[in-house]
């Protein structure tokens, strides 16, 4: 089955951003980034928004900090205090609504659990969301927040990335799948859909 992309779900906006110093591993003194960051205002666990330094989500003079969205990284990288806020209020939200539990971790995740009910969008656990400008939100249901590593068992796919990273969040691969992603660079901005799950369909049914 192929999918004509005219019939898809309608696209959300938000600015994309340059990072006056580039994140690359060799680069000259005064070049900028070629990645592609985006302004994310709050993340949210199970519709709430979590407490974190918001100052991590902003781009610092010197070019560390803020958000950046990369098809390198296979899962969702967070600084060490994001990381380990997500996660609390993960669990809260998990352990209070679902009779799972966790178990032992399988790397390079740190947080594992069953997970025994399946929804179109994934198993069920709490929804996550980051919230960029202008109020404009990203759902990321279980089939993108979480990693399969057996029938009933699945981890957390995102990452501690240490309490100094060059970028405090970076969005990864795993949380991209399923998700149509458009980037303006002549206008400075990405447009995106929900999640294509909801249409029952995934981005191999797409005819380009």
């Amino acid at each position: 089955m192929t999918t004509d992309v005219s019939k898809l779900p309608r696209l959300a906006y938000t600015k994309l951003y340059i990072n006056p110093v580039s994140t690359a591993g060799a680069s000259r003194k005064g070049e900028k980034s070629t990645e592609y960051f985006v302004g994310v205002n709050s993340i949210l666990v199970d519709r709430k928004p979590i407490r974190i330094n918001s100052t991590l989500l902003s781009i610092n003079n010197r070019g560390f900090g803020g958000v950046k969205i990369s098809t390198v990284s296979p899962y969702t990288v967070l600084e060490s205090s994001i990381y380990s806020t997500l996660v609390k209020a993960f669990d809260e939200a998990f352990f209070g609504g679902w009779n799972e539990s966790r178990v032992m971790p399988v790397k390079p995740f740190k947080d594992c659990y069953t997970a025994t009910v399946r929804t179109p969008l994934g198993v069920a656990v709490p929804d996550l969301a980051f919230v960029f400008e202008d109020n404009v939100k990203w759902d990321i249901y279980g089939a993108n927040s979480m990693v399969e590593i057996s029938r009933d068992v699945h981890c957390l796919g995102f990452l501690d990335g240490g309490s100094n990273p060059r970028t405090s969040v970076v969005i990864g691969a795993h949380q991209l799948e399923d998700n149509l992603l458009q980037f303006d660079l002549a206008a400075n901005k990405l447009a995106f859909t929900e999640t294509l799950l909801w249409e029952g369909i995934e981005c191999s049914n797409f005819k380009f």
